[in-house]
């Protein structure tokens, strides 16, 4: 019983500080719509810009913290065989690599603005929300740059540091909405833009800053001076992109499917659109414990991986899964007591709110499938089986989850509610697809 306590003592250790610094990217999220619904007050296009903003941008961006969730486990492996070197030449290959794949992201993103004309939205609100988009791919390199360095970090076992980083950018971030979208000390009120301005400044302070603690932190400043000209780049690439690559496809398959019913909810209107975003952003919130802990068990994982201890690797692995089912079962209870009054925080429109309670009942059933897929892909990440998580989410969220959506909002006539139905579906096969493989790779019983 002591063993199973360690365990989750363990896992915790890791996740906490990994869902307060994820939490950050939501907190972002969560000022820009707060602070933009508010100044908007009871006209919905501001928020619903932004919600339209966020939800294409997410394209891009899950893209890129995709690709530099590749090098965790491999940091793992090799830092739990004392090879710092060969964690080094990762981390050089790494700044070489992610800052280039940022550079062409960016450009992808900011060639595709006439492609948001063609979404069916609502052109006002696609006006508004093109230069919040703007703002959002010049923001990608950092997002790049900054994983490098969080990743690794936490492929090393320490999680505080990106935390501390986040907590500090995203007060930064609050204070700058503060500024830019109302117009205080002297700057003019600006509105969603300025909620687009304050988190670009942010996520480029966030590389600056944990650059700097690395020169400071001599620890990790070794890491730097281990740096080499003889670094196999091809060789390292290869292997970056060979587990990093198959993260960013589920992760694009999965937001892709939460961005095409947004682009759906569009097509009911600005209310619709207002109310899915809040849902969305509650749940999205709740996601970062369920990414903490998936991000703690790929870093135990790989450090079992690693010295290849596989009876330590299955009790990580089961102590993660009762975590995560735990949180799920919470945020199930939670969204559906508080539905109607979490939607308040964002707006004081009474059909935006009323219709916002609907969807987080549906929201609040796939929170348990939530959790477990995303903690079954930690397991799978840390074992750099990656190949076969994309092909599950292609199944799971291009195959079932839109078509099962589309049934439910327009032929069972259910609206821009019965869109979400399809995240029960999408999520729920996922988590039995994924659990499948992890049970056949410890043989968990």
């Amino acid at each position: 019983m002591q063993s199973r306590y360690s365990e989750y003592k363990a896992n915790l250790r890791l996740a906490l500080p990994v869902a307060l610094s994820q939490l950050g990217y939501v907190i972002v999220q969560f000022a820009d719509n707060a602070m933009t619904g508010a100044y908007g007050g009871n006209d919905p296009l501001p928020l619903s810009a932004v919600s339209f903003g966020v939800m294409v941008s997410f394209v891009m961006f899950s893209l890129a913290l995709g690709v530099t969730l590749g090098i965790t486990p491999l940091i793992g492996e090799h830092f739990a065989r004392g090879e710092y070197r060969k964690t080094a030449n990762y981390l050089q290959t790494s700044l070489v690599l992610y800052p280039i794949m940022g550079v062409v992201m960016m450009l992808l993103q900011l060639l595709s603005v006439p492609l948001l004309y063609k979404l069916g939205q609502p052109v006002e609100v696609v006006e508004m929300a093109v230069p919040y988009y703007q703002l959002m791919a010049y923001s990608l390199p950092a997002v790049m740059i900054y994983g490098c360095f969080k990743q690794f970090l936490e492929g090393a076992g320490n999680t505080t540091t990106p935390m501390i980083i986040a907590i500090i950018t995203n007060i930064i971030n609050v204070i700058l909405n503060w500024v830019f979208i109302f117009g205080h000390f002297g700057c003019d009120a600006m509105g969603v833009y300025g909620a687009g301005l304050a988190t670009l400044i942010s996520r480029w302070l966030s590389p600056l800053l944990i650059l700097a603690y690395f020169v400071i932190k001599r620890q990790y400043r070794d890491y730097l001076e281990l740096f080499s000209t003889n670094v196999e780049y091809l060789k390292l690439s290869t292997k970056l992109l060979g587990i990093g690559f198959p993260v960013a496809g589920q992760m694009l398959l999965e937001g892709s499917a939460f961005v095409v019913t947004s682009i759906m909810m569009g097509w009911f209107g600005a209310v619709d659109i207002a109310a899915n975003q809040i849902g969305s952003t509650y749940g999205n919130a709740a996601f970062m414990m369920t990414i903490a802990i998936g991000s703690a068990t790929t870093i135990r994982v790989s450090h079992c991986y690693g010295v290849r201890d596989k009876e330590q690797m299955r009790s990580a692995v089961t102590a993660s899964v009762h975590l995560g089912a735990l949180w799920g079962v919470t945020v199930l209870l939670l969204f559906i007591l508080l539905r109607h009054l979490l939607p308040m925080v964002f707006t004081p429109n009474r059909e935006v709110i009323d219709l916002a309670a609907k969807m987080l009942v549906v929201v609040a059933v796939y929170q348990v499938s939530d959790a477990i897929q995303g903690t079954m892909i930690g397991v799978l990440r840390g074992m750099q089986d990656v190949k076969i998580i994309a092909g599950i989410s292609f199944v799971a969220y291009v195959l079932l989850n839109i078509p099962v959506g589309c049934l439910f909002a327009f032929v069972f006539d259910m609206g821009s509610t019965g869109l979400l139905i399809g995240y029960v579906a999408g999520l729920t096969t996922a988590a039995v697809a994924y659990s499948v493989r992890v049970k056949r790779r410890l043989n968990l019983s």
